[in-house]
């Protein structure tokens, strides 16, 4: 199969790698930002058999103390993103970068990424300092999006808490899926997703913790008054609605748990390639392809079909 499409697909660009080391900040893999280059994402998506990779930033994002200059590196970085789709249209899309917490700065650039730019979405991250992306703070973001009936991928950032806790385990490993959880489960319990019903979420890593805690949380109104306008099926309705990617959480059990919290047309494949190695890109792809809980038509569907109702533009491209 060579005509898969790829909604978590990170570049690297060299403006962002700077900033982010600059400002003390980057990936927490132990190699440090992995390589990349347009040419080497192309030979990597042939090789998996994906045909169009959509692109995103991924944490800390572009804002490191100064606004001007995030909103600088997040133009630099739209930019270069519709270059990669101008280039070659049918490999690559993208999500546009924001530069988050700065509302004002983060409002013009959507405008500019989905007006002009023609961007297929937007890129928030879950948490920005101490706030997740549900805040009263960010409320004018989410209803420009809302708006726009924008697509919003929702990536981890890594979150002060956890960089201040005692533990050893890199942050990736459980800190990156619970910034994801917090956020959504805020999203939904403090009415965000209801509210602002026409953006349409794809959430990394299956999203995160919150599949397996959904039975959980929609037992919080039986439980606490302070959710006492929500319903069990309300709750359940709302991480329903939600998109999930397969990065990274691709097996049997993760998909089995996706199954049963959203229909199979809301499962996305994801590769997170470049921070996840080719190894891990092939055993993400095995894993959908040999599932076990899923059928030809969920499998096929998470490999391309699903994408498509978001992203219809791409149905009348080829690779």
């Amino acid at each position: 199969m060579s005509d898969r499409i790829d909604v978590h697909f990170h570049p690297v660009p060299e403006g962002f790698k700077r900033a982010a080391a600059a400002a003390g900040l980057g990936t927490t893999i132990a190699s440090g930002f992995p390589r990349w280059t347009p040419e080497l994402s192309l030979e990597v998506m042939d090789r998996h058999g994906i045909a169009t990779a959509i692109t995103s930033i991924s944490q800390p994002g572009v804002h490191f103390g100064d606004d001007a200059a995030a909103r600088a590196l997040a133009r630099e970085c739209n930019e270069d993103a519709a270059a990669l789709m101008q280039r070659w249209p049918s490999r690559f899309g993208a999500f546009a970068t924001v530069p988050m917490p700065d509302v004002d700065g983060a409002l013009r650039e959507i405008e500019h990424a989905l007006d002009v730019l023609k961007l297929d979405g937007v890129c928030l991250l879950a948490s920005y300092g101490e706030r997740f992306i549900g805040d009263a703070a960010f409320e004018p973001v989410l209803q420009l999006l809302d708006e726009r009936e924008a697509v919003v991928f929702l990536h981890p950032n890594f979150h002060p808490s956890s960089r201040r806790i005692q533990w050893a385990l890199p942050g990736f490993l459980t800190e990156f899926p619970i910034d994801t959880t917090r956020a959504t489960t805020h999203l939904v319990v403090s009415g965000a997703t209801a509210r602002f019903r026409r953006i349409r979420f794809i959430l990394s890593h299956a999203g995160g913790a919150l599949p397996y805690l959904a039975w959980r949380l929609s037992v919080a109104p039986l439980v606490d008054k302070r959710f006492a306008e929500h319903t069990g099926a309300s709750i359940l309705g709302e991480i329903g609605r939600f998109w999930y990617d397969t990065a990274q959480a691709a097996g049997d059990p993760v998909l089995a748990t996706l199954r049963e919290v959203t229909t199979p047309d809301h499962i996305l494949f994801g590769s997170d390639w470049p921070y996840c190695p080719e190894t891990v890109v092939q055993a993400t792809t095995d894993a959908v392809a040999g599932s076990r809980v899923l059928d030809a038509e969920a499998i096929a569907g998470t490999f391309r079909n699903n994408a498509l109702a978001l992203f219809p533009r791409l149905a009348h491209l080829s690779s």
